[in-house]
């Protein structure tokens, strides 16, 4: 019941009421008019005449354009359409230049600084005995940092050791698994903080 930005295009595309035979057309025609004033501000976007109806049908209401024009045009494309030698030469060269470039850049090795705790059975184990056995562990890519005893409570410490790994060598899981192998000294071990570099 409210007029729309199609119905104001349609009215638009009219030029004169239509005849008193046709009353339901001259009635809208009438009613459209009466929004003259209002017409900017009526709900909707206007587009062309043409796109309002049923989607399978042809619009003829328009201006006819050639759309094989439009497909020849190239706006990224050069006047001429073959390369000349020189610039094909230059390219070439400009992309070998690229390649060696990149090639000789170093890779960027990704790693990670680790701050693992190390839990003892009982306030009789030996810490030092246990730090030692943690360094014992050697691997590509891992290195050990500093560490030390940090109270956990009735008298036993942990070990809070640092290390600094490549993520493509050494993991946290592989880390766990050998440092727990050590049982007589390990009852478990924790990573406490884990930071990229």
């Amino acid at each position: 019941f409210l007029p729309s930005q199609a119905d104001i295009a349609v009215f638009e595309a009219i030029a004169a009421p239509p005849p008193a035979d046709l009353f339901h057309a001259l009635r809208w025609y009438n009613h459209i008019k009466s929004y003259e004033k209002q017409k900017a501000s009526l709900p909707g976007v206007k587009k062309a005449l043409g796109k309002y109806g049923p989607a399978d049908v042809e619009d003829t209401t328009g201006a006819a354009t050639d759309s094989k024009d439009d497909d020849d045009i190239d706006l990224f494309g050069s006047d001429d359409e073959e390369e000349s030698e020189e610039a094909k030469k230059l390219r070439e060269e400009r992309l070998a230049q690229y390649e060696s470039k990149k090639s000789k850049k170093p890779a960027v090795v990704a790693k990670s600084s680790i701050l693992l705790d190390v839990k003892p059975w009982d306030d009789e184990t030996d810490m030092a005995k246990l730090e030692e056995c943690v360094r014992s562990i050697q691997a590509d890519g891992l290195v050990w940092g500093s560490s030390k005893l940090v109270p956990v409570g009735y008298g036993i410490k942990k070990l809070q050791i640092q290390c600094v790994v490549e993520d493509d060598k050494v993991g946290t899981d592989m880390l766990e698994e050998r440092i727990t192998a050590f049982e007589d000294y390990v009852q478990s071990m924790d990573v406490a903080a884990f930071n990229k570099i």
